[in-house]
């Protein structure tokens, strides 16, 4: 997880500069009187103030706090957990009927807004993709094949359609196959929050810096897109 410095907690320019001093102070070989009451001061400042605090970002809606610098240690060489591999190999399905979706688009819109939205998921998602795989083989963890999502008696991820629901997207076209795109990748990416909410709310998961930044990025960057799917229903652009 990620740890940063703040000055919350102190001046640190005016800890830097007292240390400089004495530094400077230090390598003079004959100080007088005025100078050694300079080192004085540059110690006391050196010594006195307390370095910046490291805070621990919050995870999505959730406040950011302090923490020791023992716990920033042990965040840092925090190891995966099975709700961490189970959430990868899940999401590498939810992407990957994300991707079919916009597969179905060019063929079956007219609209330019449209098509830019499809390239702007399957860009991003395939990239997704390609890490959650990569985040896998390093540790070992066994990769879902690319239709395990398609299996007989597969339980779908949140949000996923159904294969009706796909049937229906792949047989409509203009305006309607616009307006079910839109209504069912909105769901599909509710279904992506719903997955970041559930492994942040599982105790010990996504303590692992790569887990928690890629939740993190999944639940900001599918909550932008949702509110443009919306304004784009709502505008007339995947009306019926």
């Amino acid at each position: 997880m990620n740890i940063r410095a703040t000055s919350a907690g102190g001046p640190p320019a005016r800890w830097l500069a007292g240390c400089i001093l004495l530094d400077v102070a230090h390598r003079t070989i004959h100080p007088g009187a005025a100078f050694l009451t300079l080192i004085a001061v540059a110690a006391a400042a050196c010594h006195s103030i307390n370095p910046p605090p490291l805070v621990q970002p919050g995870a999505p809606g959730r406040a950011s706090h302090v923490v020791t610098a023992e716990r920033a240690v042990d965040l840092g060489s925090s190891r995966a957990t099975a709700a961490d591999v189970a959430f990868m190999q899940e999401m590498i399905g939810h992407h990957a009927q994300a991707v079919e979706m916009v597969a179905l688009l060019n063929a079956r819109t007219t609209r330019e807004d449209m098509r830019l939205l499809g390239l702007k998921i399957e860009v991003s998602q395939s990239d997704e993709i390609r890490m959650m795989q990569r985040w896998l083989e390093a540790r070992g963890q066994p990769l879902p094949g690319p239709h395990a999502h398609h299996g007989e008696g597969t339980t779908l991820m949140p949000g996923m359609l159904t294969p009706a629901e796909m049937a229906a997207l792949a047989e409509a076209r203009g305006p309607a196959f616009d307006r079910l795109f839109l209504e069912g990748m909105i769901k599909h990416h509710e279904g992506a929050l719903t997955m970041v909410k559930q492994l942040l709310a599982t105790p010990g998961a996504a303590q692992e810096p790569d887990v928690f930044a890629f939740a993190s990025e999944v639940d900001a960057d599918q909550r932008m897109e949702i509110d443009r799917m919306r304004a784009m229903l709502a505008s007339g652009s995947g009306g019926s």
